[in-house]
């Protein structure tokens, strides 16, 4: 019985968890759709909180961030988000999203692809 007691404990911890994770992502989108990208920031890093167990969600989240950081013109900061994504989660639909923000901003003037490093031997 009291196995039975703990167990059920856990999983309704896991669920409220898990609908507190939802609600903050939900009004984050809600925030962002409105223009507000402070409530934005402020309901991504409670959702980031809430997902650390939940590695799936980060370019989710992320993603979202760097749309907010293009809305509020903070192109360099939103194209290093899309790149982070790009490498972290690559076969993704966030980064396949990501990779399309980034050739946006190029085009519209705002980011440009760092140039290769060059590879030369040491000094001596």
């Amino acid at each position: 019985m009291r196995t039975l007691i703990i167990l059920a404990v856990a999983l309704v911890a896991t669920g409220c968890t898990r609908v507190s994770l939802d609600h903050h992502l939900n009004n984050a989108y809600r925030a962002y759709n409105e223009g507000d990208c402070a409530r934005v920031a402020l309901e991504l890093s409670q959702a980031e909180r809430k997902s650390r167990s939940r590695n799936y969600l980060q370019p989710e989240i992320s993603l979202l961030r760097g749309q907010c950081l293009e809305r509020e013109s903070l192109f360099v900061d939103a194209a290093q988000t899309y790149q982070f994504i790009i490498t972290r989660y690559p076969a993704s639909e966030y980064a396949y999203r990501a990779r399309a923000r980034l050739q946006t901003l190029e085009q519209l003037g705002h980011h440009s692809p760092a140039p290769a490093a060059k590879v030369s031997p040491a000094a001596l």
